[in-house]
């Protein structure tokens, strides 16, 4: 008899099923006993009156896996409106360990470094799984809306020869006894890519060796990454990211809807036009001194309320960031030089996205390293795609984790991402 997945249960009714899953929970009354067995899809509930039957649940502990036979019968009061009688009730395996926690009760109480410590069970608890369910469901609207608008799906390298792509730390490591680096970010292969393809995505781990210990902050986390050619400045790229950021939530809503539901989650809606203020007068709406080089947190917090209150938006693009704060291939505002054709996109006050226009002259790039005292030898293989021309050019990353943790409404990225890597943590 082929398995039947929980969620299939309902179309099943007078049938004999065979479902198999993990001990969710048991409960043992003085009449019945009732068997709770969660499987990738949801949970069913078995009926058991056999006496037999019940000494043998009664050996059973919760996780266990077990294999269950029986009749699908209608019960409104029941998960999905069905349950199982009359059952049989298999172990797949030897009675499970417990794990140091309940993953039958709606939250997981336990502290989030206990359920780091053991996220493999931890994992498996409803509130937990949704949460990684949505996080798929994103990055399969992403490819999606990118498809859709002819990008390309690229794979780059995550091993590196030299730590110039941006200011932040690098992890170094030995490569056959000479010097390599874990990439940061896919930026110069997307934009050299771009050469190629005209427009490019990808979808991949970056890692940053920043010795920050907060709550938005990982190590390794999943960049979605965009680059596309022939733009005529920073604005065609926020108008393929805002049509990015809409397919995501499409489809989230399309694909987990039920991990949706089960964390009480409303998707947002992006507007047509996501509302965007410069730089100076983001400084103005924080309360923030004119001066101010970037925007603290207290500050993208202030300017979220903001776009909620006047704009009735959940999102908000800061454009013109300084030039000081962005790195040498960013283009200038011809306007405002001092301030680039770059920006950032808030999502309920927290950065999720930056992005720009990048320089595309050969001529431009040697002049910006030379204005910031760089050396050029770092970069040779990456400039020597600008001597054979390249069009204008520029894209966007989205963070996985920070989006998905803001869309839920979690208080810690580490609660959205399966494994975390961070200041302290390399394990499991």
């Amino acid at each position: 008899m082929q398995r039947t997945l929980s969620h299939h249960l309902p179309a099943r009714i007078g049938e004999t099923v065979r479902v198999a899953g993990w001990v969710h929970r048991r409960r043992l009354l003085k009449s019945v006993a009732f068997l709770i067995v969660r499987d990738a899809t949801g949970l069913a509930q078995v009926v058991v009156t056999d006496p037999a039957v019940r000494a043998d649940l009664e050996k059973l502990t919760e996780e266990t896996v077990v294999e269950v036979t029986a009749k699908v019968t209608a019960n409104d009061t029941a998960p999905a409106g069905v349950e199982l009688t009359d059952p049989t009730v298999r172990p797949l395996g030897p009675p499970a360990v417990p794990p140091p926690f309940d993953l039958y009760r709606p939250a997981l109480t336990a502290s989030l470094p206990t359920q780091l410590d053991n996220a493999p069970t931890a994992l498996r608890h409803p509130t937990r799984s949704s949460a990684l369910r949505i996080s798929a469901a994103a990055v399969a609207g992403f490819r999606a809306a990118l498809d859709a608008q002819r990008f390309v799906e690229i794979h780059t390298p995550k091993i590196v020869g030299s730590s110039t792509e941006s200011g932040a730390n690098v992890f170094a490591l030995d490569w056959f006894g000479a010097p390599a680096y874990l990439a940061q970010s896919p930026q110069f292969y997307k934009q050299l890519m771009v050469g190629v393809f005209e427009r490019v995505y990808e979808v991949g781990p970056v890692f940053r060796a920043e010795p920050h210990d907060t709550v938005r902050h990982l190590a390794q986390y999943t960049s979605l990454d965009a680059e596309l050619g022939f733009v005529a400045d920073h604005s065609d790229v926020m108008r393929v990211l805002r049509d990015t950021v809409a397919g995501m939530l499409d489809t989230v809503a399309e694909r987990a809807g039920a991990a949706l539901t089960t964390l009480g989650v409303d998707v947002p809606v992006v507007p047509a036009e996501i509302p965007a203020v410069h730089f100076t007068e983001a400084l103005a709406i924080a309360g923030a001194p004119a001066d101010e080089p970037d925007l603290a947190p207290a500050h993208e917090r202030a300017l979220g309320g903001w776009a909620r209150r006047e704009h009735g938006s959940d999102f908000l693009f800061v454009t013109g960031y300084p030039m000081a704060k962005r790195p040498f291939y960013t283009h200038p505002d011809p306007a405002r030089p001092a301030y680039s054709n770059g920006f950032d996109l808030l999502f309920r006050g927290l950065e999720l996205v930056t992005g720009g226009q990048r320089l595309h002259r050969h001529a431009d790039y040697l002049a910006a390293l030379a204005a910031r005292g760089e050396p050029t030898e770092p970069y040779a293989g990456y400039l020597d795609a600008f001597r054979h021309g390249m069009p204008p050019h520029g894209g966007f990353a989205i963070g996985l984790e920070r989006f998905v943790a803001r869309l839920v409404g979690a208080a810690n990225v580490r609660e959205v991402t399966a494994f975390p890597r961070d200041l302290h943590r390399l394990t499991p």
